[in-house]
């Protein structure tokens, strides 16, 4: 029996069972439910309540919309010393080359693991792996003292840079994704490379032609996690550009509304992250149909 046979037999059995029966065999997994809504959604909510809250402060917005006010919005935008609409095309631009690059090389990375046979490849796929395991903390004086360096003789890869940046996070990334792609890779028979073969079909047209578009699902699982990673970083991205307005992030450029003890920028600053929520949840929305096909599709091969 297929799975959607079980499926459709699940779904009728439910159909016919009342709903008050099902309620009393089941009622734990809705209290489970809705107290993880409540627990996931809760913040949320208080950030909102804080970025309409006229109060700056986040102790006045403890009662949740009691005041409805958008002039934290307004100070956000309107503040000539920290460009807010600066930071969000920086982070956006960062964010959305990281994604591209990433599922791009990584792509091409994980057709070569999946597909060709050369020396050094299993032990290629073990270096990619251990070198995972390091945190990325670890190694942010060296990139701080390489760039440094590079800056005074590429000028464009050096400290404040956005593209030294962009490569950092390219660095990092390429290893886990690259596994990840390559476990979902090897579900795709090698049968249909053979059959391309046949007809005259190279790397190059099986890998853009053939074998991209039915591993879509990993692309934009990849694509979307890189996205988020990039978008919200602050540790590696303070190092590299510094306190420049003109070149921070979303990360950077906000904590500077909160840095100080004193700061009654919480508002300001609630704003401002609700703002920054935007496009990642646009493209989760959009790409989550592939998300877990994505996921678990390269569990199994």
């Amino acid at each position: 029996m297929s799975t959607e046979t079980v499926s459709s037999a699940i779904k009728e059995a439910n159909r016919r069972t009342p709903f008050s029966k099902r309620f009393k065999s089941q009622w734990w997994r809705h209290l489970l439910g809705i107290i993880a809504v409540v627990f996931a959604a809760f913040p949320l909510v208080y950030v909102l309540s804080a970025s309409l809250s006229p109060s700056g402060t986040l102790t006045g917005s403890n009662q949740l919309f009691s005041k409805v006010d958008f002039s934290n919005y307004t100070k956000l935008m309107s503040d000539p010393v920290r460009p807010y609409g600066q930071w969000y095309l920086n982070t956006i631009i960062i964010a959305a080359l990281t994604a591209i690059f990433t599922v791009f090389l990584g792509a091409l990375a994980a057709y070569s693991f999946s597909r060709m046979r050369f020396k050094g490849r299993r032990g290629g796929l073990l270096a990619l792996m251990l070198v995972q395991m390091f945190p990325q903390l670890l190694t942010v004086v060296a990139i701080f003292l390489l760039l440094t360096w590079l800056g005074d003789v590429y000028p464009a890869l050096g400290i404040g840079s956005r593209l030294a940046l962009i490569m950092v996070y390219l660095g990092g990334a390429l290893g886990a994704n690259t596994y990840l792609m390559y476990g979902f890779f090897n579900t795709v028979p090698q049968s249909l490379d053979e059959a391309a073969r046949v007809d005259g079909a190279g790397h190059a047209r099986i890998f853009f032609t053939l074998i991209l578009p039915l591993v879509a699902p990993i692309l934009a699982v990849v694509g979307l996690l890189s996205f988020i990673g990039s978008f919200t970083e602050y540790v590696v991205a303070s190092v590299i550009l510094g306190a420049d307005p003109r070149t921070s992030t979303l990360a950077i450029g906000l904590y500077q509304y909160v840095s100080t003890e004193t700061s009654s920028n919480w508002g300001v600053f609630a704003a401002g992250a609700v703002l920054a929520a935007l496009p990642p949840m646009v493209l989760f929305l959009w790409l989550q149909k592939y998300i877990v096909s994505g996921l678990t599709g390269g569990a199994v091969k």
